[in-house]
């Protein structure tokens, strides 16, 4: 178990299928938009990907640079930038694989989540994958109680800004993009849920 620890950290289990299934190979550039402290990048710094990270909490990108620094030392520090995923510098069209891992669903309202979004689509080049799980109302639709648009409180206590089918659907088509696989949602014994949006952008 300390090997696989140690070969993939705490990766999210979806985004290590996406990896199980090539889609994301050796070679590409990849981006986690709002990266926290890094725990889907420790098998891509291993592996040589050029990797890049933007996190609005300090502490977090410089846990993430301490953690190249050990893993992938010939990254450049400047891959790791603390910034909000709507406010990426980050040029246009900058890596083939967009993450975007529990992120979302912190936006403050649509407003918010439509300048995150676009944000994060934004670096993603096209015909790239942009992989996402956030919290949604898929499953759960009666047991969360609306608080402003489209927050809610879940019955785990916390507010989150919740998407559903229907709106991940249009914005897929919106985006100009197409989804890979079907939504997929794991309801959390009926206190949260969480779907994975995994979506390819369309060629330019």
């Amino acid at each position: 178990m300390s090997s696989l620890i140690e070969q993939f950290g705490e990766i999210d289990i979806y985004l290590f299928d996406q990896l199980l299934r090539g889609r994301i190979a050796p070679g590409m550039q990849v981006l986690d938009a709002g990266c926290g402290s890094g725990r889907n990048l420790i098998y891509l710094f291993r592996e040589g990907y050029e990797v890049f990270g933007a996190d609005c909490d300090p502490r977090a990108v410089a846990a993430v640079k301490r953690l190249a620094a050990a893993r992938a030392p010939a990254l450049a520090e400047g891959n790791f930038r603390v910034e909000p995923v709507e406010a990426m510098s980050f040029p246009d069209s900058l890596a083939d694989v967009v993450i975007s891992s529990a992120v979302l669903h912190f936006a403050r309202g649509d407003d918010h989540f439509g300048a995150m979004l676009r944000g994060t689509w934004r670096v993603l080049k096209p015909g790239g994958l942009f992989f996402c799980r956030l919290a949604s109302s898929i499953g759960i639709e009666h047991q969360v109680k609306p608080v402003q648009g489209r927050r809610f409180l879940l019955p785990d206590g916390s507010e989150r800004y919740l998407a559903d089918e229907a709106l991940l659907v249009e914005l897929t088509r919106e985006l100009g993009g197409q989804l890979l696989d079907p939504l997929k949602t794991t309801v959390v014994q009926n206190l949260r849920s969480m779907t994975t949006w995994v979506v390819r952008k369309d060629a330019a």
